[in-house]
């Protein structure tokens, strides 16, 4: 057995569940919590089998409600904690999740996309996007990064325990049914040694000292008995999210400066978005591509100043607007014109996005 799960930098061949777990791994993730469901349960499985070797801890609990509780639990406790999940489970898990919204715990949560509503299929699709932004009661105050590659996955599951404890606001890794279960090549590392620092976590509860004497007392509350107390820390709360979002926003352009045909799409359908361009430069379209890599909170004002220069704008998604609707909150008020092409649970290729394109020329 190593010291370290991962020593130095790897090239490898696996599953996208498969290098969420060895992500978790190499973060010093200390336990996850689970409950399985498709196409997540991969994790669940590696993690079990990689995990004691390495001194982690993991816990099946009796449905994803408890599942989100638990890490909660395990977060408040000290520990770096994280969950899987998708679909129903992602429903069930949204009011742990708005708790830690409220309490300011850094949860990190991986959501593998399936189609919907309710059960509907186990494959694929981008039709958690509302959910996973703004499924809790609430405002949403918190982190969505969307993936849309297996190097993507290991770096973003690394990246959200640090961005969950340096900012306290719940932090999702949002990726889908695809990339869970198809294999592809990456790089997987040790943080240390690509100069990524772990940050320190603290136990939130079972401090020592007495409160109020040798320490300040903890006020871990989720529940306000009157209006204005909550209308004072929601307005607080959403202080602090907008005054962290300008360091956590990423995002990626492609071709974009010049584009008369703007491609906006995020997740996996941005490699289909990125090999549309291409095809369509070489037949002398001009063809740009804007992802957003944080779709919560939302690079807004990059996306306005890209999306104005074009004269048209093309929103591509496998979900029936979902993405849309964030596109649209972030460019209102723009008048360059909006289309959509939507394909919920179904995969789009780069050859459809050319088509769509040519058609609306």
């Amino acid at each position: 057995m190593t010291e370290k799960p991962i020593n130095g930098e790897k090239r490898v061949f696996m599953t996208g569940n498969e290098v969420v777990a060895w992500a978790a791994l190499a973060a010093e993730a200390d336990i996850m919590y689970g409950y399985p469901i498709t196409p997540q349960n991969e994790i669940m499985h590696y993690w079990t089998r990689l995990a004691p070797k390495y001194g982690r801890k993991f816990l099946q609990t009796e449905d994803e409600i408890s599942a989100g509780f638990t890490t909660c639990g395990g977060v408040l406790s000290g520990k770096r904690a994280f969950t899987a999940t998708s679909g129903p489970g992602n429903i069930l898990m949204q009011e742990s999740m708005t708790m830690a919204e409220m309490m300011r715990i850094p949860t990190v949560l991986v959501v593998q996309q399936r189609g919907g509503p309710s059960t509907a299929t186990v494959i694929y699709s981008q039709q958690e996007v509302t959910m996973t932004c703004y499924g809790g009661n609430g405002e949403g105050l918190r982190i969505v990064y969307s993936t849309g590659s297996h190097q993507e996955l290991f770096d973003y599951t690394i990246k959200a325990f640090n961005i969950a404890w340096k900012y306290r606001f719940p932090t999702f890794v949002l990726g889908d049914g695809y990339q869970a279960k198809m294999r592809e090549s990456l790089y997987i590392y040790d943080p240390a040694e690509k100069g990524i620092s772990m940050l320190k976590t603290v136990p939130f509860v079972g401090l020592e000292g007495m409160p109020g004497v040798d320490r300040d007392p903890s006020h871990l509350r989720n529940t306000y008995n009157t209006e204005e107390e909550l209308y004072d820390v929601v307005t607080n709360l959403v202080a602090e999210y907008e005054k962290i979002a300008p360091e956590v926003i990423e995002y990626q352009t492609f071709d974009a400066d010049d584009a008369e045909i703007l491609i906006i799409a995020h997740g996996i359908v941005t490699r289909a978005a990125q090999a549309a361009v291409k095809a369509l430069r070489s037949q002398g379209i001009k063809a740009g591509h804007f992802r957003p890599i944080t779709i919560r909170p939302f690079p807004a004002g990059e996306a306005r100043a890209v999306a104005a220069k074009a004269k048209k704008l093309l929103v591509v998604e496998s979900a029936q607007g979902q993405f849309q609707r964030l596109v649209k909150d972030a460019l209102y008020g723009l008048t360059v014109p909006m289309e959509g092409y939507f394909k919920p649970g179904q995969g789009i290729t780069s050859e459809e996005i050319v088509e769509e394109v040519k058609k609306g020329l």
